[in-house]
C-alpha cells in the first residue's frame, strides 16, 4: 500500500436518455430507435430512484456539472427535464453555478424547446450536427438537413444559454480535404462557443462495422487534421483536448472533470460511474443495466456490475484520461487522485523515458503532452502500462 492519502476529486453527474429517432450506422452508444411513445414519466421516476441510491455513496459532496447524454435527450420535454433537475437538487448537493449540458439533435428541436430547456435549468446545449453536407448526412443516417443544423445553432444563440457546442465529424465516407474544410468553415460561421471536432472511427457492433464505407486515406486524414486545426486557431478557437476546441471561457467543464480523473455518478440505462472512497482508499467503477426494459423492471436493481480499480491499473487509467488534455498535468494530482507514489510500478522510469523520447515535457511541477506525444498518444500510453 502507498503512503499517499487518496483524495476525492470533483464530482459530476451523467444522466443517460437512451432513445433516439433512429439508430445511426456509426453509433456504438447505448441508444435505441424510437418505436412508440416514449415512457418519459416512468423513466424519470426510475432515474430519480437510481440517483437516490447512488447519492448514498457520495455523502454531501458537491456536484459541479451535469450532462444529459444519449440517445437524444432533446426528445424529452422541457417539463420532463425540469422534473429531473428538481429531483437532482432534492437528492444531491448541486453547486449553484453547475454547468448543465443537454445533447440535442437538430432534427428534434425548435426555438421554443431550447428556451424551455433553459428555463428548466439547462445552461449549455450540445448539438449533434456531424456535417452540413446533404450527401454526408445521408451516409451517416442523420435525420436532419443542413438548414436544420444552422437553425439549431441560431436557436442556441437566441435561447440565452451560458454556452453551446456543435459536434462535427471529419474523415467521413468519400470525404476529401476540401469537403472537410468546407464543413468546418460552415461550423465556424455559426459562431459556436465550443466545437467538438473529431474523426469518424468504425466501431464494432455497428452497421458500418458490418458494411464498412470507403473512408479517406491516412495522408488525407492528416491533412484534414493539420489544416482544420489551423482554421480553428485562426478563428479564435483554442484546442484544450484531443477533439475539443473552445473560445476563451467556454471549455466544457463536465468533460474536463472526466479527463482530470474526476468522479462522476452515472444514472440511466448503461450509465457508467466512478467513485472515490477516501475512507477505504478505493476507487470503484459502476455500470447500470443497459436495456430500458431491464432498467425499468422494478424487480431488479439498477446496478448491473461494479468493480474496484486495482492499484496497479490506476497509473494507466489516470494518464489515459489526463493526457487527452493540452493543459499541463500537475504532478501532485497523480498522488492525490490515485493514492500512489511515482515510485510504485516503475512509473517514474516510464515517465522519464517518455520525456527522453519527446512525447512528454516535464517541469518541477507538471507533465505536459507534446505535439509529438499527441500524435502518437496510443504509443505513449502503452509505455505507461
Amino acid at each position: 500500500m502507498s503512503d499517499f492519502s487518496l483524495e476525492a476529486p470533483p464530482l459530476s453527474l451523467y444522466i443517460h436518455i437512451p432513445w433516439c429517432v433512429q439508430k445511426c450506422p456509426y453509433c456504438d452508444f447505448n441508444s435505441h430507435g424510437q418505436k412508440q411513445k416514449l415512457p418519459e414519466a416512468e423513466y424519470i421516476s426510475h432515474l430519480l430512484d437510481d440517483l437516490a441510491t447512488d447519492a448514498l455513496l457520495v455523502d454531501d459532496r458537491q456536484v459541479v456539472s451535469i450532462f444529459f447524454g444519449g440517445g437524444t435527450p432533446s426528445l424529452f420535454s422541457p417539463d420532463g427535464i425540469h422534473r429531473i433537475l428538481d429531483g437532482v437538487r432534492a437528492r444531491v448537493n448541486l453547486a449553484p453555478a453547475a454547468e448543465i449540458t443537454l445533447e440535442a439533435n437538430p432534427g428534434t428541436v425548435e426555438s421554443e424547446k431550447f428556451i424551455g430547456f433553459r428555463q428548466a435549468g439547462v445552461n449549455r446545449i450540445s448539438i449533434g450536427v456531424q456535417s452540413f453536407q446533404a450527401d454526408k448526412l445521408q451516409a451517416l443516417g442523420r435525420i436532419h438537413d443542413s438548414a436544420q443544423a444552422r437553425n439549431a445553432a441560431g436557436f442556441a444563440h437566441q435561447a440565452g444559454l451560458r454556452s453551446f457546442n456543435l459536434d462535427l465529424m471529419h474523415g467521413l465516407p468519400d470525404q476529401g480535404l476540401d469537403d472537410a474544410l468546407s464543413d468546418l468553415q460552415t461550423a465556424i460561421a455559426q459562431k459556436p462557443p465550443h466545437l467538438s471536432w473529431y474523426q469518424l472511427t468504425i466501431e464494432p457492433n455497428t452497421q458500418f462495422a458490418s458494411k464498412p464505407p470507403q473512408l479517406p486515406e491516412d495522408d488525407i486524414l492528416w491533412e484534414i487534421q493539420q489544416q482544420g486545426h489551423a482554421l480553428l486557431e485562426a478563428a479564435g478557437y483554442q484546442q484544450y483536448e484531443i477533439s475539443g476546441y473552445s473560445l476563451a471561457g467556454h471549455q466544457c467543464q463536465h468533460n474536463l472533470n472526466y479527463w482530470r480523473f474526476g468522479d462522476y455518478l452515472g444514472i440511466g440505462c448503461g450509465a457508467h460511474g466512478k467513485i472515490t472512497d477516501t475512507r477505504t482508499g478505493s476507487i470503484q467503477r459502476r455500470v447500470k443495466i443497459k436495456h430500458p426494459k431491464g432498467y425499468m423492471d422494478i424487480t431488479r436493481p439498477y446496478l448491473d456490475k461494479q468493480n474496484l480499480v486495482d492499484e496497479e491499473d490506476r497509473p494507466f487509467e489516470f494518464f489515459m484520461n489526463r493526457l487527452r488534455l493540452v493543459e499541463p498535468c500537475p504532478k501532485q494530482d497523480y498522488g492525490r487522485f490515485t493514492g500512489l507514489a511515482l515510485s510504485q510500478f516503475g512509473l517514474a522510469d516510464k515517465l522519464a523515458r517518455a520525456v527522453d523520447m519527446g512525447l512528454l515535457a516535464e517541469s518541477s511541477q507538471s507533465w505536459q503532452v507534446t505535439d509529438q506525444g499527441r500524435r502518437y498518444l496510443n504509443s505513449l500510453l502503452e509505455m505507461l502500462v
